[in-house]
C-alpha cells in the first residue's frame, strides 16, 4: 500500500474544512488521489501501470483497467454537466468510452484527462452550499449531496476492480487457476 501522499494532492487545502461541500470535495480528492481511510485509490493504484498493462484483459469478460478509468472520468463529467442543470444519463459507448489504440502517450493523456475533469468536479462541489447540496438532480429523484457521495465511492468501487486486475494480470499462475 502506498504511503499517504496528502501533501502532494492537486488543489488539497490547509484549512479546517467548514462547509459540507468542502468535506465532499475532499472525500472525492481522497477516493480520487489518495489518504483515503480504506487504503489504495485511483491514481495510486495507477502509479505503476503502463499502456500495455492497461489494455490488458486478464480475466475474461470484465472491463479493463483503461476502460475503468474512461468510465470513472465520464461519470465525474456526468455528475458536472448534472450540476450544470442538465439531464444525464450515460448508455453504451458515453458509459463504457472506447479505449483508443493502446500507446503510452495514449494512455497517459487518458490519466491526464481524468486528473483534469476529477479536479474540474471537486472545485466545483468545493464551492456548493448546503442549499445547492439538496437540490434535486435534474431528471433524478435524489439530490446532489447523495450523487456526489456517489461518485466517491463509485470511484473507490472501481479502483478495488483495479486493484483485482493488477493482481491478475500480474500473476499468470493467478490466471491459470481461475476457472469461469
Amino acid at each position: 500500500m502506498s504511503q499517504s501522499k496528502e501533501h502532494s494532492l492537486p488543489n488539497k487545502k490547509k484549512t479546517t474544512k467548514s462547509s459540507e461541500g468542502a468535506r465532499i470535495a475532499d472525500q472525492l480528492q481522497r477516493a480520487f488521489y489518495g489518504a483515503a481511510w480504506h487504503g489504495p485509490a485511483l491514481m495510486e493504484l495507477l502509479e505503476d501501470v503502463n499502456a500495455a498493462t492497461a489494455a490488458a484483459k486478464p480475466l475474461p469478460d470484465i472491463h479493463s483497467i483503461w476502460e475503468l478509468l474512461l468510465h470513472i472520468a465520464a461519470w465525474d463529467g456526468a455528475g458536472l454537466k448534472r450540476l450544470s442543470g442538465h439531464k444525464c444519463q450515460l448508455k453504451a459507448e458515453k458509459n463504457f468510452p472506447p479505449v483508443p489504440a493502446p500507446t503510452e502517450a495514449a494512455w497517459r493523456e487518458a490519466v491526464s484527462a481524468a486528473k483534469q475533469t476529477h479536479e474540474e468536479l471537486v472545485r466545483s462541489v468545493a464551492g456548493l452550499s448546503e442549499k445547492r447540496l439538496r437540490e434535486t438532480v435534474p431528471g433524478k429523484r435524489y439530490d446532489f449531496y447523495h450523487m456526489f457521495h456517489g461518485i466517491a465511492q463509485h470511484e473507490l468501487y472501481h479502483a478495488g476492480q483495479i486493484a483485482i486486475l493488477k493482481k491478475a494480470g500480474s500473476s499468470g499462475a493467478a490466471r491459470s487457476s481461475l476457472k469461469v
